[in-house]
């Protein structure tokens, strides 16, 4: 379907602006048109745009110092939040109050109780409040998601999931001297990557019993309150028996952590009573729009979201006769990080459905807080009810 463009403007223009946010809107111009940014001190006409892109991609584009200037341009429909965390609330805030429509990167806040806040500003206002939980659409993910809704007759079918472990690892002894090494609210390993983690398993799995978690600043350099690694257990209810044999428990075991060495990280397990998957490295899209030239690359490489077949999952199974066969699980489910965009458009445009609720982000912030909660009581805590 054909409408004009949004108006949007992203707040922004460092590592996350400038490759998850500004190629996907410059790349889809049926859908978008950035009219502006905002960058405090360019050093140059069209400011670390078109550094980045070149001074044709920032042709026409404002570059505003302040927010209160985005805030007063009656132009802009969508903002794009896409500044370090600790300041998603109050800018998500004053963009709902001052009616347009937001994307706000992960995480989405400090604390739950600021993102339901905002959400029910949101409906008040009438306004699209959407989270940017873009690896929803990773390939590695959406492969996995295909193998865990096999039937149980499909001979390469997990059968009933008795663990599930979800990674992302890296080695790194220095830090990099950013705003994410502050000792600041929603700072920390667990609220940037962990956010990702979380909100997988949430879609996959849904609302957690119990937590048990263990954050820490492994690594003993930079502040001891920034968290640079963790461990987060869910606990879930038994998943249903596909055979004679039935699990009484289900957990889900989320990692990372900055010392781990290893030529490719493993990034998923899942344990099953008829099999396993196991899955190394990441999917490619990061470090593919870090190294486009263009952001027409996104729609016009074959190669773009698509996984090296050296990366493909295995998966084991046991047979009627009680041999593990293993087979490869090919990742033919291309990444597209511009599903995010497309949904975001029709959902302002036309009314559809967001694919990423904004009440999902908010139970990854309520999440996090009881694993900090769990951490540093040193005990499992029970996840309450949602009211």
């Amino acid at each position: 379907m054909s409408f004009a463009p949004i108006q949007t403007a992203v707040l922004g223009v460092g590592l996350g602006g400038l490759t998850f946010h500004i190629p996907f809107v410059l790349a889809s111009p049926q859908y978008f048109t950035l009219r502006a940014v905002l960058e405090r001190n360019p050093a140059q006409p069209g400011g670390k745009l078109a550094a980045r892109f070149g001074p044709e991609a920032a042709k026409g584009v404002i570059v505003y110092r302040t927010y209160e200037e985005v805030l007063a341009d009656s132009e802009i429909e969508l903002i794009v939040i896409s500044t370090p965390s600790e300041t998603h609330y109050a800018l998500a805030k004053q963009a709902l109050e001052a009616g347009k429509h937001v994307l706000v990167d992960k995480p989405v806040t400090a604390s739950a109780k600021d993102a339901y806040e905002l959400g029910d500003l949101a409906r008040a206002k009438q306004r699209v409040l959407y989270p940017f939980q873009n690896r929803r659409w990773d390939s590695d993910f959406l492969t996995l998601r295909k193998l865990l809704n096999l039937p149980p007759s499909d001979p390469r079918s997990l059968g009933t999931l008795v663990e599930f472990e979800s990674r992302f690892d890296r080695y790194r002894t220095v830090l990099k001297n950013t705003w994410k090494d502050l000792p600041i609210p929603a700072n920390g390993l667990t609220y940037d990557l962990g956010a990702h983690l979380i909100d997988q398993a949430l879609v996959l799995f849904g609302r957690p019993q119990k937590i048990t978690a263990f954050v820490e600043n492994v690594r003993g350099i930079g502040h001891k309150d920034v968290d640079d690694a963790f461990t987060i257990v869910l606990h879930y209810p038994p998943r249903d028996a596909t055979t004679s044999l039935q699990p009484t428990s289900f957990t889900v075991i989320l990692r990372s952590q900055f010392l781990s060495v290893r030529s490719t990280q493993v990034r998923y397990v899942a344990r099953g009573i008829q099999g396993t998957y196991t899955k190394y490295g990441i999917d490619a899209q990061e470090e593919q729009l870090k190294a486009m030239s263009s952001p027409s690359e996104i729609m016009q490489s074959p190669e773009y979201g698509r996984e090296p077949e050296a990366l493909w999952g295995k998966v084991e199974n046991l047979t009627e006769m009680g041999e593990v066969v293993t087979s490869t699980w090919p990742s033919v489910e291309k990444g597209n990080y511009a599903n995010l965009f497309v949904n975001l458009a029709e959902t302002i445009r036309d009314g559809k459905e967001q694919t990423i609720k904004w009440e999902e982000s908010a139970m990854v912030i309520e999440v996090i807080e009881l694993a900090y909660q769990s951490a540093s009581e040193e005990r499992t805590v029970v996840v309450p009810p949602r009211e």
